[in-house]
């Protein structure tokens, strides 16, 4: 392997304009399975027995998983509805919040028979261990493997993805510190890789093999769509964070990568360096569509239904972005603690870039800026995302988070300092690049290894997470009410609530059972039974469960009469006349919010007589047509990648003769 910065006589190799398999398959490279083994002091807190019930939003995603596996278990993988929340009043959660990581919990606690805490506790060392991979192998791809590894280090122990494991137990952001060195690998690989485009600019006979596509070309683009769809499952709020910064790198590839370094300068005209660098730019903006597609089954239903949610919770009060600006000195402090942002600079919890990184960062950028070639532009642009993504979250940038189409952008984060995630995969790789410069040889050496000791001692202070006892008893539906009474979360509404609810008839239920020390049971209905005379009107549940309630009823009026369910209206709820008990649907009956009251309940009008009548969630067009889009790009990039493969296979005796015969 030839290093970024190795001299021979006087000569410079760019690894850029070598041939891409001189590295090693990644899963026979030590160097990655070094990085992956030295990430067990950041995993090792989540051995400890017991859970770090106080953490900000450790709670948070024991009782997601908990709702995610009670409509798992009447047969919905993806319950887009949880019916719990809101103490039983019901709130289309994974609608709107990325679902990927509590899938995987899921299928650990379902599969295995994880607990709910050891299962969530179990896809946050997921997390660390695939940070750390997936920075190695972006940064092994262009800088080497020693800084590769230096890279995963300093990237799995940065301070600002320590707060989100330990201090914020934020699950669905560890997670998706995962996916974004994923991405800017493959939108690499889709542009730098040799293509076509380079292979058209050569007329010469002596590289007339080189014309022909001996690569999978596909295999980039395919990469590039399913990590930006796995980033959009995960956290769509991270995704739009990083978006732009996505964007700003594929354009700064294209413009550096798209004309091959051989080509003299002006030897092409200002028509042709445009051709090169359509054709270079297609691949990762392919890619970029193809992660959309495959991502449409959320992002679409998440964006086209989120006026039905009420968003003022997301940015009023306490989460107001005004009061949770960075201050300068906490990006450098040291001061680390377990608690929440607060407004003012006296957080309890750190913000800070971490020591060793920055420093890491500077020294490597120093030693190898002589030597870095064309990836110079990179690694400028990488130093310009941390001094924007870190600008962004400091209170002097205040003024941009008011503009009417900026601020829009920035608020999507909801508080400043999640801008952070910004400047911490930046600092990540640029850190990097010290281990390239420590040791050209590419081998494990002291060099190397002091490196990786000194990120590790560096943070060492950092790795504990604060085991206590859950206040509101072990994990279940009375638990769930006392979590949500106590701490004011989990409340969500629907936009046709008028006033949030600080209790409920079902809330009532579940505290009654778990007082009389029985196991905690899920209502049997919805139904509001208090607007029932039994002489005019009355209904009586027949089939329940957590996306559809069956019951008979009977109206002895000759005019329709309103039956109230318990459950926040949505689009999604329909409601159907049976024909007899668990009959076929006949017809359907319109499903409106209440029109009195504040909590915007679900309405049926009863017709005039008896019979049965179903109510349940189902898909709405943006999910259908979300659905459509996600499988038709899946069938697509299967289609693209077998083909792809074929042509791959046909070639390459082809060119492997063509180099024969010019040897």
């Amino acid at each position: 392997m030839i290093s970024w910065c190795s001299v021979a006589g006087n000569t410079i190799y760019d690894v850029n304009d070598a041939p891409h398999n001189r590295l090693p398959r990644l899963w026979r490279d030590p160097f990655f399975w070094l990085t992956i083994l030295l990430t067990a002091f950041a995993v090792a807190p989540f051995v400890l027995p017991g859970y770090f019930w106080g953490a900000n939003d450790a709670r948070h995603h024991v009782y997601f998983l908990f709702e995610y596996d009670r409509v798992v278990q009447d047969g919905i993988w993806w319950p887009r509805w949880s019916p719990d929340f809101a103490f039983g009043y019901g709130y289309p959660f994974f609608n709107i919040y990325g679902p990927f990581s509590h899938f995987l919990a899921e299928g650990l606690h379902h599969y295995l028979g994880l607990s709910f805490t050891a299962a969530i506790e179990s896809i946050f060392a997921l997390s660390i261990v695939g940070s750390a991979g997936a920075m190695y192998g972006f940064v092994r791809s262009w800088a080497g493997r020693s800084a590769g590894l230096v890279a995963g280090l300093v990237y799995t122990y940065a301070p600002y993805h320590l707060l989100n494991l330990y201090v914020r137990a934020n699950l669905a952001e560890s997670m998706a510190f995962v996916w974004l060195p994923l991405i800017l690998w493959a939108a690499r690989e889709a542009i730098v890789r040799p293509n076509r485009a380079q292979a058209a600019a050569l007329s010469d006979a002596e590289h007339a093999a080189e014309r022909r596509p001996t690569r999978r070309r596909a295999l980039p683009v395919i990469g590039l769509a399913l990590s930006y769809a796995g980033l959009m499952y995960t956290s769509n709020l991270v995704t739009v964070l990083f978006t732009p910064l996505l964007a700003g790198y594929v354009l700064l590839l294209t413009l550096v990568y798209a004309i091959p370094a051989w080509i003299p300068r002006g030897a092409l005209s200002w028509g042709r360096r445009f051709w090169l660098w359509l054709n270079c730019l297609y691949p990762p903006v392919l890619g970029g569509i193809a992660g959309l597609g495959l991502s449409a089954a959320f992002w679409m239903p998440a964006f086209l239904e989120r006026n039905g949610v009420r968003v003022d919770q997301w940015y009023a009060g306490r989460y107001d972005f005004r009061g949770h600006f960075v201050y300068l000195f906490q990006l450098f402090s040291p001061r680390w603690g377990f608690g929440v942002s607060t407004p003012g600079p006296l957080d309890p919890i750190g913000y800070q870039l971490g020591a060793v990184a920055l420093i890491f960062a500077v020294l490597g950028v120093a030693l190898i800026w002589r030597f870095a070639g064309r990836r110079r532009w990179e690694v400028a642009f990488l130093v310009l995302a941390a001094f924007a993504g870190a600008a962004l979250s400091l209170r002097f940038a205040a003024p941009l988070w008011e503009m009417p189409i900026v601020g829009g952008i920035l608020q999507s984060a909801q508080f400043p300092w999640r801008w952070l995630v910004i400047p911490t995969v930046a600092i990540g790789a640029l850190a990097g690049t010290l281990g390239a410069a420590a040791d050209a040889e590419e081998r494990i050496s002291l060099p190397t290894i002091v490196l990786a000791a000194l990120v590790i001692l560096g943070s060492y202070p950092y790795l504990q997470v604060q085991i206590t006892e859950p206040a509101e008893g072990p994990v279940s539906l009375a638990g769930l009410m006392r979590f949500q009474q106590s701490s004011d979360e989990m409340t969500g509404s629907t936009a046709w609530v008028k006033e949030i609810p600080a209790w409920s008839p079902m809330a009532d239920y579940y505290i009654s059972q778990d007082n009389a020390g029985e196991p905690v049971k899920p209502i049997e209905t919805k139904l509001d039974y208090t607007i029932f005379d039994y002489k005019t009107l009355g209904a009586e549940s027949v089939a329940h469960n957590t996306v559809s309630e069956e019951i008979y009823f009977f109206n002895g009026l000759d005019e329709p009469q309103t039956i109230v369910f318990n459950q926040f209206y949505y689009p999604g709820w329909n409601a159907y006349l049976l024909a007899g008990k668990h009959g076929p649907r006949i017809a359907s009956i319109p499903i409106t919010p209440e029109p009195t009251g504040t909590l915007g309940r679900m309405t049926v009008q009863a017709p005039p007589g008896e019979g049965y009548l179903l109510l349940v969630y189902e898909d709405t067009p943006p999910r259908t047509m979300g659905g459509i889009i996600t499988l038709t790009t899946a069938a697509i990039l299967m289609a693209a990648a077998l083909i792809d493969g074929w042509r791959t296979r046909r070639v390459q005796p082809k060119v492997a003769h063509t180099l024969s015969n010019s040897v």
